[in-house]
Parts: C-alpha cells; structure tokens; sequence
C-alpha cells in the first residue's frame, strides 16, 4: 500500500514531509529555475512549466509536443506504481495544469502541496539545492481520459444548459476591457470567477475553506460538465484542481483557452 493512499488530493506540508522517503514518490518543483535553484523541497525535480504546454500562436496553452511531454515523464521516472506530488510558487496554477496532465494520461495518483512552495516556507520547512538526476527515457503514456475539451467540443455545447463554462480570468479580461487576443470579450454563457478569489492569501495561499459554497453562489455546481479555461490554461490549472479537490465528478480543461478563441475569426463572443 502507498504511503499516501489515506491522503486527500491536496495534502499539508506535515503530510509531505513526512513522507519524503517514501519510494513510490515521484516531487515535481513547477517553480522557475531561479527559484528551485536558490531552495526546493529537498528530493523535488524541477519541471519547467514551459515544457507542459506547446508554447507556439496564437494558442500556447495547447497540449505540448507529445514526444516531448513523453521524454519529460521519463525523466521523472515515470511507472504506474508512482504517486507524485506537485507544488509551485503561485498556489497551484501550474502545478493544477501539470496534475491536468497526469488525469489526461489516466495517472490520477498525484496530490498537490496545499499553498505549495508558500506553504512549505511559512512553517520554515528545510529547503535542499541538490538536483537529482534524470531517471530514464521516453513513457509511452497516451492522452486516454476525457478531461480536455477542445473548441470543436465548445461549439456544439454552446447553450447546454448541462455544460458550464468556468472562465477563470479576470474580470476586466471577462468584459473585454483587457484585451490580449485579436477580439476581447468571453465565451457565451461563460461564468467568470477569478482563480485567485479562490485562493486564501491569509493562509499562505491555500485553498479557500469555503470553496465549495462560493462555488456553488457562481453556479458552478458538481451535477453539471464543467469545462474551465484562462487565457493559455495556466490559471485555470488552478481551478481545474479546486474542482478536483471538491471530487467534482465531470470536468475538463479547455486548453486552447482564450489564446484560441479570441483569436479565431468564427467563434461567437460575448462582451
């Protein structure tokens, strides 16, 4: 049995360290390279975040080259018995999209380090520079679960009263003040809730204890398909892991994001 079968999906820092020895743990640092340089959780491998997206216009945030992601497991030692956990510096974001990852491959053993690195230093918890090696070559692990939604899957389900559209950019992106694509504005019948309102930055940002209920005052409930996206799917990574952490059972992640949509010239939008 796992060391971390009696866990939930987002576990405290007491939970990971004291189980740092633990074989089965594979620690992903999804920090910058400066930040894991100068301190990381001793036994972390650094994952540039850059490597979990294809990085290339007008949509970034699309899956990345899948060779690539496939070399990235090896190095990390990839196998099925293996449980990882996942932090950054941000609270979530790209450690959320990096466990996105892992679902999409049908790996849905991972759990993230509730405030991640923040967490980790608030309770003066050691930090190590020593760089563990790479493990090994290329996994042949394949995209087989049905958590990404593309915008074809959008377009069909535009007005389903069943599939909900989580848009988790700011407000100003939302209406179409803050333009960073060819037109501004947000899906139709997108819900807007930004993915730092449901963070506690009093609690080195954590997960809001209340998530659940302000979820719930958004409309973005358990029985619906939950579709969630940012800009390039890095924030919400973030809340593709809250709804995770609430055991919502049908979510998915729009990858393209509003990089895609907003630079499409056929996709409705709304201001």
């Amino acid at each position: 049995m796992s060391a971390f079968s009696d866990l939930p999906l987002v576990i405290e820092p007491s939970d990971l360290a004291s189980r740092l020895g633990a074989p089965e743990l594979i620690l992903v640092d999804l920090t910058s390279a400066a930040r894991y340089a100068e301190g990381h959780i001793p036994g972390a491998r650094h994952v540039d975040s850059k490597r979990t997206q294809l990085g290339q216009p007008p949509a970034p945030g699309l899956l990345p080259v899948w060779d690539d992601f496939q070399a990235l497991l090896g190095e990390l030692g990839h196998r099925p018995e293996a449980v990882y956990v996942l932090y950054d510096d941000e609270g979530g974001p790209w450690a959320g999209r990096f466990g996105w990852l892992l679902d999409l491959i049908g790996h849905r053993a991972w759990h993230h380090l509730d405030g991640g690195l923040s967490a980790w230093l608030a309770e003066g918890r050691e930090l190590s520079t020593t760089v563990p090696a790479p493990v090994g070559g290329p996994v042949a692990a394949q995209p087989c679960a049905d958590v990404l939604a593309t915008r074809e899957y959008l377009l069909e389900h535009l007005g389903d009263p069943q599939v909900l559209i989580w848009d988790a950019r700011s407000p100003e992106e939302y209406r179409g003040e803050k333009i960073l694509a060819a037109r501004g504005g947000h899906i139709p019948g997108a819900v807007n809730l930004q993915w730092t309102d449901c963070q506690d930055r009093q609690r080195a940002l954590r997960l809001r204890e209340d998530l659940a209920e302000l979820l719930a005052a958004r409309g973005i409930t358990p029985d619906k398909q939950i579709v969630t996206h940012c800009q390039t799917h890095r924030r919400s990574g973030f809340t593709y892991l809250a709804m995770r952490a609430l055991g919502y059972p049908n979510i998915k992640a729009y990858a393209g994001s509003w990089s895609e949509w907003g630079n499409h010239p056929d996709t409705p939008v709304e201001i």
